[in-house]
């Protein structure tokens, strides 16, 4: 087994008391929404409260979804978030847009996204992300608590970019999705697989979660 540890951020944090409990069960990151389609979605202020709440060397990173260019500069400023990730159906450039370590997103199984072949072509355009995630298609843009086909990521095997892997993971599953996969992901992404109810988490599944990535 590998020696390299498997890093985890939890996404969709709307409560300063959940922020406390993931960083002190270790979480290496802590995701806020800012895309008004998420039930997990959090106003600039909310944003700016919980960003007091994380301390040095836990990352807190902003999710976005085909935003303005405009909003995503004020996040920059009120929340100052240490990674941008981008989850819609933003280009390359508009990703590097901010000057700023961005993580890119792929639905895998949508349309454009269905094949081996066609992950690494998509993927090979964000050569310069800081990560690439992988999340299962929905209809809406994660959260979805569904599991994606690891088949479709057989070719990036080679690939030195941070694979993290999202969707459908929960602390009785993870082991298992993570030995399916055609490689050992830098670090995992998870939001419904430790809540009770969209962006309001459990601390004892983030508890376990965090217990048995340990061990995987």
């Amino acid at each position: 087994m590998s020696t390299q540890r498997i890093r985890v951020k939890i996404c969709g944090l709307t409560r300063e008391e959940d922020v406390r409990v993931a960083v002190a069960a270790g979480a290496d990151a802590i995701g806020m929404v800012f895309y008004e389609g998420s039930k997990r979605c959090v106003s600039l202020e909310q944003a700016r409260r919980l960003r007091d709440c994380v301390p040095a060397f836990v990352d807190v990173v902003a999710l976005f979804v085909n935003a303005q260019a405009l909003f995503v500069r004020e996040v920059i400023d009120v929340v100052k978030p240490d990674l941008l990730q981008f989850h819609g159906d933003e280009s390359p450039e508009e990703c590097r847009a901010f000057s700023r370590r961005y993580l890119r997103a792929f639905r895998v199984g949508a349309p454009g996204l269905d094949t081996p072949d066609a992950v690494v072509k998509e993927t090979s355009r964000y050569a310069d992300a800081a990560g690439w995630l992988f999340d299962s298609y929905s209809a809406g843009y994660g959260g979805s608590g569904l599991a994606l086909d690891p088949a479709l990521l057989a070719g990036l095997t080679g690939q030195a970019v941070a694979k993290i892997l999202a969707g459908g993971l929960r602390p009785d599953t993870v082991q298992a999705h993570v030995s399916q996969l055609p490689f050992r992901p830098y670090a995992l992404d998870v939001s419904s697989g430790v809540e009770v109810s969209p962006g309001i988490k459990s601390p004892e599944r983030i508890q376990a979660f965090m217990q048995t990535v340990a061990r995987v």
